[in-house]
């Protein structure tokens, strides 16, 4: 909900705050900034002080961190709170999917991590409509006040999750690596913040291209540092492994293919073809309402011996063909001839929502589970700012020389051709695994 509905409070925040435009954005970019340039840290921390504390420490930061968002008293602050809240969002989801792993095998893992994917499935679909409620009867304020009480029943359900915790091994004398953290840390704001302002700066003007030099250079850096660290905060041979590899590019190809219509189809069924906000918000039911019934699909045809690389590759596809047949919207497009391309794109994203997850850290090391967590979702994450950046820069610069209508059929081969591209690499890295990778499925 914080990452798909914060954007529906931004006119009210404004009216009430008298913010400018950039601060005003910073309300959502704060929040997807911090979160991409945390998650990684979190997990390795995780692995090291204990993935129950670690997960009870981001649920406290969102807390405070929501609850000050509410009672901001101008937009500065609010920015601020915005990427607190960031760093104990980052907590929970690389922390929580450690915890999944560590706690349930085989098929159980797959159902686990599929209600996981449901779950965040369930906060993508509601989140802007929750939010625009919110809005309309009580205030602003009370769509991050939510988040701090959903965050108090979630801390004080860590208690039983502390019990149902088996013991996991910790690297013996580890200690969290300050240094690569630091650093890492640097390089993903210089990175992040080069995407989010590459639209508004303009991708060759000297502030972007100085952020990207920069994050290159802390990268580097950072790469220099894990090899000379005895426990580094990301193990450089974690990135060896084809498989985990492979599995990782999978929510790559979702951001592109998924997360980049979620964000921009609504303006152009109101521009375009001429709806209204909330027949433009129907509409997207079609696109969020897989998420609510696929992942637990995969599950159930994992567990009756569906080989899981089998439906990877079915939600590649379906991601590839529901952005290619997207081309079929047009100014006076009827419903029923769009509204397969819309279920079959938001199935691509769905199939694969939890299983990769759990395929995923299936591969690695239990001691370094909140590790491949961390990193798996910087991607995610990382990969989600690239494309929805990219998306909006390329298509301001066709409609600077054609139509809307016309540039968004272009955007939309190119993102069918992105997919494409990333499909034959995930299956360059896993096809000639899928005998073993069905054992990891089967448990």
């Amino acid at each position: 909900m914080s990452i798909s509905g914060t954007a529906v409070a931004l006119p009210g925040i404004g009216a009430d705050t008298g913010a400018g435009p950039a601060p005003l954005q910073w309300v959502v970019n704060a929040f997807n900034v911090a979160f991409a340039c945390f998650t990684l840290v979190w997990g390795s921390v995780a692995d090291i002080v204990g993935r129950v504390r670690a997960f009870a420490a981001g649920a406290t930061v969102y807390a405070v961190a929501s609850l000050a968002s509410a009672l901001a008293s101008d937009v500065f602050l609010l920015d601020a709170a915005r990427a607190l809240a960031g760093i104990g969002g980052a907590a929970i989801f690389s922390c929580g999917s450690a915890i999944l792993s560590t706690v349930y095998e085989g098929p159980a893992r797959a159902k686990a991590f599929a209600l996981f994917g449901t779950v965040a499935g369930v906060g993508i679909a509601v989140g802007p409509s929750l939010s625009g409620a919110l809005l309309q009867t009580v205030s602003w304020r009370w769509v991050f006040a939510v988040h701090a009480v959903a965050l108090a029943v979630v801390l004080a359900a860590v208690p039983a999750i502390a019990r149902s915790l088996p013991a996991t091994p910790r690297p013996a004398g580890a200690r969290v690596d300050v240094p690569g953290s630091a650093v890492f840390v640097v390089a993903m704001v210089l990175l992040t913040t080069a995407i989010v302002q590459g639209s508004q700066w303009g991708w060759g003007s000297a502030g972007v291209l100085g952020l990207f030099a920069g994050a290159a250079l802390a990268l580097a850096a950072f790469a220099a540092v894990e090899k000379r660290r005895t426990h580094p905060m990301l193990d450089l041979g974690l990135l060896r492994n084809r498989r985990f590899l492979g599995l990782c590019l999978v929510p790559v190809a979702g951001s592109f293919g998924f997360v980049t219509m979620l964000t921009y189809l609504p303006s152009y069924l109101t521009e375009v073809t001429g709806r209204g906000t909330g027949a433009a918000g129907l509409l997207m039911v079609l696109l969020t309402a897989p998420m609510l019934v696929f992942p637990l699909l995969a599950a159930t045809l994992v567990a009756r011996g569906v080989p899981p690389l089998t439906i990877i590759y079915v939600s590649l596809g379906a991601l590839v063909v529901g952005d290619a047949t997207l081309t079929l919207f047009g100014p006076d497009v009827s419903v029923a001839v769009i509204a397969l391309p819309m279920i079959v794109t938001g199935a691509g994203m769905a199939l694969a929502a939890g299983l990769v997850d759990g395929q995923a850290l299936a591969l690695v090391d239990p001691a370094k589970a909140g590790m491949a967590a961390g990193f798996l979702n910087t991607l995610r994450l990382g990969s989600e700012a690239v494309a929805v950046a990219l998306y909006g820069s390329v298509l301001t610069t066709l409609t600077a020389s054609r139509s809307y209508d016309e540039a968004f059929h272009v955007v939309l081969w190119g993102l069918a051709g992105v997919c494409l591209v990333l499909g034959v690499a995930v299956y360059g890295l896993l096809g000639p695994q899928l005998g073993d990778q069905r054992k990891a499925g089967r448990g």
